[in-house]
Parts: structure tokens; C-alpha cells; sequence
């Protein structure tokens, strides 16, 4: 299985346009040492040839531009991406949809609950479907595994996760499951799984299981601390109210990773404010203590 890091950052990249905190201020006079990042997405390979989207950053032209393997020019109009899973309809996973029209019809997986919004708050589905019939749902079960055809060896399974729906949709602050899912993915071939979840608010038992069973586990870094965005004066939400879980403090994700032995552990989806973007930085450095790591714009993993 090979996996492309399309985009590692939160909503608004790194650095946000408008942001002047800390590190997009350091990042931009090159005085942090850190890298660029664009909105969190994913691409999954079962033959380095055909491709399946993770989600539909804002930023999907740029990073189909970065990785040429999802432009390989085989014909006058061409893309490696041969399906599309949205794991949440959050505007910084599924705006990128608008770039790709030129491309309908696309063949995309998501919940019931993902096709409401998207349908509704924010209907993508129906504006699309004026470019050469848009968007074909297919319909992600949560008691159920599925495939995607283009990558027949990867068996893939929902997760759902305990986390909110997009401050748009019609449904806000009245959780359903399927608002938002997490993924493990197996390679049949090899048996090799990996477990991503770019947006992950709470953890439960049978979750940690699935967590720790993962070959790799790519998972939610939004934040440092839980009221991150207060103290540095860029917002009045807290981790937990956004659906994220924080990497410090008692029942955090550090302390859950280090309760798996097996996986390789990777953060994804860094909010800009996270000090942890910068590789000089004593949470970093705890990071590194604790065998984590943080995923970058163009890193590639093989399972």
C-alpha cells in the first residue's frame, strides 16, 4: 500500500493568509524553522499507478501539481485518481471538489450524513452536477467494509468517530453518526493495515483496539493544548468543541499513542498555531522522546 501525504495542515494551510501569530509571522520572515503546508489530504495506492483521493482540499490543484503521479498524461485529458472518500464534510476536506469539475463525472464515497450536508448546507452534489453528471455518490455503509475498484487490494472499513459536523450544516450541534468517520485500510496482499483520522475529538476502548492493531496510525495533530486557539488570541473555541483532541496533557494524544506498541505514529492536520511546526520547539522535541512523528507536504509511506 503506498500513501501520499497531499496536504498535512488544518483549515487555512500554513501559513493562514490571514493569520500573523507566532509561527505564520516566523514562517513568512524565515526565521522558524518549519515547512509550508497545504489542507490536510491523502491519496492511497494499492500499485503506485491508480489512486484513491482522502478527502478534497481547497488546495487540491497545487498538491495534483506536487505529486505527478495523479497527473500521469496518458491521454489529452487525464487523472490517476480513479475514486474519491470524503471522511467528513468540513469545508477544508471537500471544497477542493469545485477544482476537480473538469473532471466529472467523479465517483465519490461518503456517509448518509456527509451526502446530507453536502446536499443541503453546502450542496456541492447538486451544484456540480451540471459538469458532465458531477458527482456519482456511493454510499459508505458503517457496518460494513467496501472497495474502491481502482484499488481492488485495499479492503477499506469505516470508523465512526466521535466528533462535530461543519459549523454549516443543518445539524451543527446535533451529532448523528457518520458525521464524521475515521478509515482503516488492509492490504489483502500483504494483510498490512493502516488506521487515518485527520479529525478525532474523543477515543474510545474499542477505537484504542482498532488503533492498536493499525501497522500505522495517521492521526489527528490540530492542536497542542486544548485552549490553543485562546491563548494565542486567534479564537474562542476549544479543541474539544471544534471535535480534536489535543496532543498534551492527561488523556491526550500522546498519551494515547504511547499505549501502542506496534503502530508507527504519524500526526496529521496541524493547525497553524500548533508549536509543534516548529522543529526547533520543546514540544517537538517531546514529540521526537515519545517516537512520534509530524507529517509534511509530499512525505510517501509504504505498508
Amino acid at each position: 500500500m503506498f500513501i501520499q501525504i497531499l496536504g498535512s495542515a488544518a483549515g487555512g494551510g500554513f501559513p493562514q493568509w490571514n493569520c500573523n501569530c507566532p509561527n505564520c509571522k516566523g514562517l513568512r520572515a524565515g526565521t522558524l524553522n518549519a515547512k509550508a503546508r497545504t489542507q490536510s489530504s491523502i491519496a492511497l495506492s494499492d500499485n503506485g499507478v491508480d489512486w484513491i483521493l482522502c478527502n478534497a482540499s481547497p488546495d487540491i490543484r497545487a498538491q495534483l501539481e506536487s505529486f505527478p503521479a495523479l497527473q500521469p498524461a496518458r491521454a489529452l485529458r487525464d487523472t490517476a485518481i480513479g475514486g474519491i472518500i470524503l471522511l467528513d464534510s468540513q469545508i477544508d476536506h471537500t471544497t477542493g471538489l469545485l477544482t476537480l469539475r473538469e473532471g466529472c463525472p467523479h465517483e465519490v464515497w461518503c456517509t448518509e450524513m456527509v451526502h446530507q450536508d453536502l446536499t443541503t448546507g453546502f450542496p456541492l452534489f447538486n451544484m456540480l452536477k451540471h459538469w458532465n453528471g458531477g458527482l456519482r455518490w456511493n454510499r459508505i455503509d458503517l457496518d460494513a467494509g467496501f472497495t474502491v475498484p481502482t484499488c481492488p487490494a485495499l479492503q477499506i472499513t469505516p470508523i465512526p468517530l466521535r466528533s462535530a459536523a461543519p459549523p454549516y450544516s443543518p445539524h451543527r450541534n446535533d451529532p448523528h453518526p457518520g458525521d464524521n468517520i475515521g478509515l482503516l485500510v488492509r492490504d489483502t496482499r500483504t494483510d498490512r493495515t493502516l488506521f487515518y483520522a485527520p479529525g478525532l475529538g474523543k477515543i474510545s476502548d474499542a477505537l484504542l483496539e482498532t488503533m492498536r492493531a493499525a501497522d500505522l496510525v495517521l492521526v489527528d495533530g490540530t492542536l497542542w493544548t486544548d485552549d490553543e486557539m485562546q491563548t494565542r488570541g486567534v479564537g474562542s473555541k476549544t479543541g474539544q468543541e471544534m471535535g480534536h483532541l489535543a496532543q498534551s496533557g492527561p488523556g491526550g494524544m500522546i498519551e494515547v499513542l504511547d499505549g501502542l506498541s506496534k503502530p508507527r505514529k504519524v500526526l496529521i492536520h496541524i493547525n497553524n498555531t500548533n508549536p509543534i511546526l516548529d522543529e526547533d520547539s520543546p514540544e517537538r522535541k517531546v514529540l521526537g522522546e515519545h517516537g512520534i512523528e509530524v507529517a509534511f507536504d509530499g512525505m510517501g509511506l509504504e505498508l
